[in-house]
């Protein structure tokens, strides 16, 4: 698999649109290729950026939380505030502070449907058929210090392979594997990207052959596959022994 990240200039407004600033940096695009875009460019693009002085920082969580603990000591650290999103287990509603030139960046208002009119607009652009297009956040993981890439909308290819009933090298069939694909990808190419002031927020992948690209964009069937509910998730003890506040 290779990663290359594509340079740009710095973002702090709508500027032009997504696809006039996409275009200054993708002059060519491949078969089997997919690109990576981070969502704080898709945002502020977006015009999804607010002024750190016009709400509260607690409020804005609430509002852009599908559900949240409330902000204690005893639930939260490092400023943070634990929250689901887009049944996505991730801080602060993913609003970010850093690289925001005093501003709170929220999440792009569909990342899926951003995915798919970049993917529909590539594919015909460059007259190719197999194309991926995600779009990534970073995240947090228990028990770990660091982030690492993750998926928050993606389009043309499966988000999972499933090795459910297949077997493994001594012919025992597996019954709970899948490989999730599209946050995989996500995490290689947000640690080649970076987190600082790299300024690469473009990547594109290639020679990655465990993918199965589609003629079609992700279904809302699809994306509800690919998550799982707290009462399924083997964290279940976790998530479901806290006091969440879920948005009406």
């Amino acid at each position: 698999m290779r990663v290359r990240v594509i340079k740009t200039e710095k973002v702090t407004d709508k500027n032009n649109g997504l696809i006039n600033f996409v275009d200054k940096y993708i002059k060519k695009l491949e078969e089997k290729s997919v690109v990576v875009i981070t969502s704080k460019i898709i945002s502020i693009l977006e015009g999804r950026i607010m002024r750190k002085e016009g709400i509260p920082k607690a409020e804005l969580i609430a509002n852009e939380s599908d559900r949240y603990l409330i902000y204690s000591n005893e639930y939260c650290h490092h400023d943070f505030t634990l929250s689901v999103k887009d049944n996505l287990l991730i801080p602060n509603a993913g609003i970010d502070e850093s690289n925001a030139f005093e501003h709170y960046i929220l999440w792009p208002n569909d990342p899926y449907q951003t995915a798919k009119i970049l993917w529909k607009y590539w594919r015909n652009k460059f007259r190719i058929k197999k194309l991926g297009v995600i779009i990534t956040d970073s995240k947090t993981t228990p028990l770990r210090w660091g982030t690492t890439g993750v998926s928050i909308g993606y389009c043309g290819f499966d988000g999972l392979n499933n090795y459910i009933g297949k077997k493994d090298i001594f012919k025992k069939k597996m019954s709970v594997t899948k490989a999730n694909i599209a946050d995989g990808l996500a995490a290689a190419a947000v640690v080649v990207m970076g987190e600082g002031k790299e300024r690469t927020p473009i990547a594109i992948i290639t020679e990655f052959e465990k993918i199965k690209f589609k003629k079609t964009a992700t279904s809302k069937k699809e994306r509800k596959k690919f998550s799982i509910s707290m009462e399924e998730d083997i964290y279940s003890p976790l998530l479901l022994g806290v006091k969440w506040i879920e948005k009406n």
